[in-house]
């Protein structure tokens, strides 16, 4: 049945998101999964039970922890995907208020971080939590304690005698990149994302790691409050003024927190931030509505796994909009020169985009694209990230206009052409002239030739190809220079391989093994190797099954020729 596959499928993604830390889907793919379980219930009740995956929140805790049960279950909130979602939830709550108009609401930015709720006993942090499934998390006190911007000592006055503070602990951009160039050069994990940073860096059992990762903290919800012999101590009968007591209490709170007193203005608010998310330094995937009034949130109450008060209306998750801070040109094998967007990194479906594709200098000049424009980025699938258009109203009084070379950037300065288009049109793509003469487009050519859909040879990747084109030692500068190697470095005296920086003896007979079992490969990955324009893999699948053997072909080449 559809609904228990469904349910398996979100338990799964659940597991490895909150629990591992390891997600394999992008969080759009996990929001519809999650919309189409949600339809199932509705249209069949009989499906919805306390079993179900709507009724739950997050996953279990990881068993290297000890647990903390939570006294107060965190929840999750219900989503809206569009304006209209937005208008339905307002609508929602002012009927079941049975208000004539909608009450105030607070609009702040959604964090896209791990969740963590801490708690404070006469003024001092003595446990800290992080969501599990809803119920318990796990206890990361000691690495907590490790983050600066968490008090250990809350400070002003009416701080309850139990205060449990909840909010999201993230990672910058800026420290995200920092982290993953030193992570690449200790040989250590590379982070997918910021949120997969911070939480991996929270759950580290040695919390002399976690102190050096530089983690930061948004606080604004809570849990338990209450004083000594009374229900409750609450500092405030609104959200807004809860949140202000937090920043009282020693808090960083979110400064784009905006208090709205109707649909339009928090719609204004979700807008104004969409289109600055650029500027955050933080990756955010929405902006979170909550009724202002904390007694119309008691009378909304929950509902399964969410309260009604509340709910996230999402970005799109493929899109974004970043600053455009350079334009590079890429070189490819066949001369084209690609303009390269050179982007202040950011969180594109689920994924970090610091490049993206410009297609071609008249591209540019049509959009009118400048160096230092705020610009949407768009991202499909594993599709290569595009801009799409600079946001003219962001444009900066120094945007540089770009002007794309007529040369190529190799040493030969060789004249970029267009070529026909096959209706006899002039092509968009520029191209270097110099062919093979050219050191990029050899340099491609050899990347081609050993990539996994062509020789596929273990150990020559980009960087490797790179070095050996220019070692003057070992110098590779056609496909067949490739097999010649090991015996050229077995009669070289001196300079060995194995002493070269980035290779060891084990490295090296790995590399020259691998190239030794690739002597021999089927016709389609050779023809397709050989870079040959317009022989993509299904030409070459063709022109082999048509051929049979290299011989065949070569003969039949050559009586063509």
């Amino acid at each position: 049945m559809e609904h228990g596959a469904l349910g398996a499928e979100i338990a799964e993604h659940d597991r490895r998101y909150h629990g591992e830390d390891d997600p394999i889907i992008s969080d759009a793919e996990y929001d519809a999964l999650r919309q189409r379980y949600d339809a199932l219930e509705t249209h069949f009740p009989d499906l919805k039970t306390a079993a179900s995956q709507s009724a739950k929140v997050g996953a279990k805790r990881a068993l290297r922890f000890a647990k903390i049960i939570h006294r107060v279950p965190i929840l999750s909130l219900g989503n809206c995907f569009s304006d209209a979602d937005a208008a339905d939830f307002v609508e929602r709550v002012r009927r079941f208020l049975n208000l004539e108009a909608a009450p105030a609401f607070t609009a702040e930015p959604k964090i896209d971080g791990l969740s963590c709720s801490l708690r404070y006993e006469g003024g001092v942090l003595v446990k800290a939590a992080t969501r599990g499934d809803g119920a318990e998390g796990e206890d990361v006190t000691a690495n907590v304690k490790t983050i600066a911007e968490i008090p250990h000592q809350l400070t002003g006055s009416a701080v309850p005698d139990v205060c449990e503070v909840r909010g999201e602990i993230y990672l910058g951009h800026a420290d995200f990149v920092a982290l993953n160039a030193e992570q690449e050069r200790a040989g250590g994990k590379i982070f997918a994302n910021p949120r997969n940073a911070a939480a991996g860096s929270l759950r580290q059992l040695d919390s002399s790691i976690t102190a050096k990762r530089p983690l930061r903290f948004f606080a604004y919800a809570w849990g338990e409050i209450k004083n000594r012999g009374e229900m409750s101590a609450m500092p405030a009968t609104t959200q807004w003024g809860m949140v202000q007591a937090f920043q009282r209490f020693g808090f960083r709170i979110n400064p784009r927190m905006a208090l709205c007193h109707s649909l339009e203005e928090m719609l204004t608010v979700y807008r104004a931030i969409e289109a600055d998310r650029a500027n955050l330094g933080y990756d955010i995937d929405g902006v979170v509505y909550k009724v202002n009034d904390l007694a119309l949130q008691a009378r909304l109450g929950f509902v399964s796994r969410a309260p009604r008060w509340a709910s996230a209306h999402k970005f799109p998750a493929e899109k974004a909009t970043t600053i455009l801070e350079a334009i590079e040109i890429q070189v490819g094998r066949t001369g084209a020169h690609t303009p390269v967007a050179k982007l202040r990194p950011v969180n594109v479906g689920g994924v970090m985009v610091s490049n993206a594709t410009l297609h071609n200098a008249e591209f540019i000049t049509d959009k009118d694209i400048r160096i230092g424009d705020t610009v949407s980025v768009h991202r499909a699938g594993d599709v290569i990230p595009r801009v799409d258009a600079p946001i003219l109203d962001k444009r900066p009084a120094s945007a540089i206009p770009f002007v794309f070379p007529l040369e190529c950037l190799c040493d030969l300065k060789t004249a970029l052409v267009k070529e026909e288009t096959a209706a006899g049109d002039e092509g968009k793509v520029r191209r270097c002239s110099g062919e093979f003469a050219c050191p990029y487009q050899q340099v491609e050519h050899l990347k081609h030739f050993v990539s996994r859909r062509a020789f596929d040879i273990d150990g020559l990747g980009d960087k490797q190809i790179e070095f050996f084109f220019n070692d003057p030692d070992l110098s590779v500068k056609t496909p067949a220079d490739i097999f010649t190697l090991k015996a050229r470095d077995e009669a070289e005296p001196i300079k060995k391989l194995k002493n070269k920086e980035g290779f060891g003896e084990l490295s090296v007979k790995n590399l020259f093994d691998a190239i030794e079992t690739r002597r021999s490969i089927a016709l389609e990955r050779f023809l397709f190797g050989l870079g040959i324009r317009h022989v993509g893999e299904t030409t070459a699948k063709v022109l082999a099954r048509a051929y049979g053997s290299w011989a065949i072909f070569e003969t039949v080449s050559q009586k063509v020729a």
